[in-house]
């Protein structure tokens, strides 16, 4: 006979954010609790009404919000990239092509060398509050070795993308290669992939190279993801909404037609300001993307070239200094607009029937986590419904 789950209460909470029923962007209600059951949360309601339950963590007036949702991660890859960051440092610009240097040391690294590192990281997440986080192929650049990288992925994750199209590896005629993406690759890969990405960017794909990677992957029912406008205007952006893309990822340099094309679509602009504190490239303008009723999402882009950080509170604080959001702005595009970026209902908002996915934090507000940079303020995750 199955036990029944274990019921949890989160009890005591000072302000509670909800992203669904409340006061202002983030929903915030105050002197509330939590029960958990299971996986799922069952009830939200004032303190004084806490329901028993089996287990009980006393917030002690502390904040609670939800889960963050990383949508953008490149976490199966071998080798370090300290060097390049340092050369950077002292003035060599970013080009992107670095990336080459990854695919090498993890094309050389065993199973068990990707899958504990990949496994480091994810736990290193969670300790700083990321509940879902979205990980993505591109070290491996050829058939066996992005089914290899996929298949570890799919073991940590159930948000998993097909990035074959990251660069041409080194020698590779182009158009050729991006038949190999879209054909034997993609067939060995489609097993263990919920999205397909390109890196649509000068360097990497074209636009033509760049749909057809993209409409291959939409036939096989794989959803769309574009790494778009880092590192100039381009077509990534308008491409990503014209084929219903869940989400354009980076989004450094925007015309106005592309601002447009966002606002019009239901594709998330998801930012990764990470990666331009580690290149010393300029930010994206996250003011104009809200100010034109954009939907933002804040992400790590955690990956050993140019974001090696897999810290969403340090995401929130950098869009809060660098990219002129509110700090409720970037909280909920931590958190519900990473959600939004991946199509899930059931994260980034805390509300009867949605996965039990919160941190409470060591302090009493949201605000915090941007007035408080590089401070350690997760005191307690759940995770599925377990505390961790």
């Amino acid at each position: 006979m199955k036990a029944a789950p274990v019921t949890l209460l989160i009890d005591n909470i000072g302000e509670l954010v909800t992203n669904h029923d409340g006061d202002g962007l983030l929903g915030l209600r105050h002197d509330m609790a939590v029960l958990v059951d299971g996986e799922r949360i069952a009830w939200v309601g004032p303190h004084a009404e806490a329901p028993a339950a089996d287990r009980r963590i006393d917030a002690d007036g502390a904040a609670v919000l939800p889960g963050f949702v990383d949508s953008h991660a490149h976490l199966v890859f071998a080798g370090d990239r300290a060097g390049e960051f340092a050369a950077r440092m002292a003035g060599e610009p970013y080009t992107g092509g670095g990336i080459r240097t990854t695919v090498a040391a993890t094309r050389a690294a065993s199973d068990d060398d990707l899958r504990r590192r990949a496994g480091r990281l994810v736990a290193e997440c969670l300790r700083q509050g990321t509940t879902t986080v979205e990980i993505k192929s591109g070290y491996g650049l050829s058939v066996a070795a992005e089914a290899r990288s996929l298949r570890i992925a799919r073991e940590l994750t159930e948000e998993t993308t097909f990035l074959g199209a990251h660069v041409v590896p080194a020698g590779d005629d182009p158009d050729e290669y991006v038949d190999l993406v879209r054909g034997p690759m993609l067939d060995a890969c489609l097993a263990y992939a919920k999205w397909v990405d390109v890196f649509c960017e000068r360097g990497a794909f074209d636009e033509d190279q760049s749909r057809a990677v993209l409409t291959a992957g939409a036939k096989h029912g794989l959803g769309l993801r574009v790494h778009a406008n880092q590192l100039g205007v381009g077509p990534g952006v308008r491409l990503a909404v014209e084929l219903g893309a869940a989400s354009a990822d980076h989004c450094t340099h925007l015309s106005g037609a592309d601002v447009d094309a966002l606002a019009g679509s239901a594709t998330v602009a998801t930012l990764l300001p990470g990666a331009e504190f580690s290149t010393r490239s300029p930010y994206p303008d996250a003011r104009r993307l809200l100010d034109a009723g954009v939907t933002v999402a804040l992400a790590t882009d955690c990956n050993p070239g140019s974001s090696y950080t897999s810290s969403m509170p340090f995401c929130v604080a950098l869009a809060v200094r660098e990219m002129r959001m509110t700090p409720a702005e970037a909280v909920r595009a931590a958190t519900l607009g990473g959600a939004r970026a991946l199509r899930r209902d059931d994260i980034g908002l805390v509300r009867p029937g949605a996965r039990a996915d919160l941190v409470v934090l060591d302090a009493p507000s949201h605000l915090h986590l941007a007035y408080r940079p590089g401070v350690p303020l997760i005191e307690t995750v759940v995770h599925n419904g377990v505390p961790r």
